[in-house]
């Protein structure tokens, strides 16, 4: 296995919560930067959070502040991205990336290793 996977998608109602979780490969491991990006039907890909895999330091997208949280379980090779207060702008195919470098976490051309993706849908 050479790249992350992806689990926890599905449909919510408005308001409702998700966990999505992102297993990390044994290459990837070794990762310093650990993203999730979301990309709807005619839209373009999106860094939604990103977390160092060292420090821990998290970053967020300015939508998703105070409603996402992005944490890991080293211990797991685990990344996991806490969906709270879900609604329809939400709505899309979720990624986990990986990225050996922490700079610019927000663009996908910083990740060298990109999973399969989660859908979540939200509705009313």
């Amino acid at each position: 296995q050479v790249q992350p996977v992806e689990s926890g998608g599905g449909s919510v109602q408005i308001g409702g919560s998700l966990r999505l979780s992102c297993a990390r490969s044994q290459i990837t491991g070794s990762s310093r930067l650990m993203g999730w990006f979301r990309q709807a039907p005619g839209k373009e890909r999106e860094g939604v959070a990103a977390i160092t895999s060292y420090s821990g330091k998290t970053y967020y997208v300015d939508s998703v502040k105070g409603r996402f949280t992005i944490s890991q379980d080293n211990a797991k090779n685990t990344v996991y991205l806490q969906m709270n207060s879900l609604q329809p702008e939400d709505s899309a195919m979720y990624y986990c990336a990986a990225a050996t470098n922490v700079n610019l976490w927000y663009r996908s051309a910083t990740y060298n290793a990109w999973g399969r993706g989660t859908q979540v849908t939200v509705s009313s």
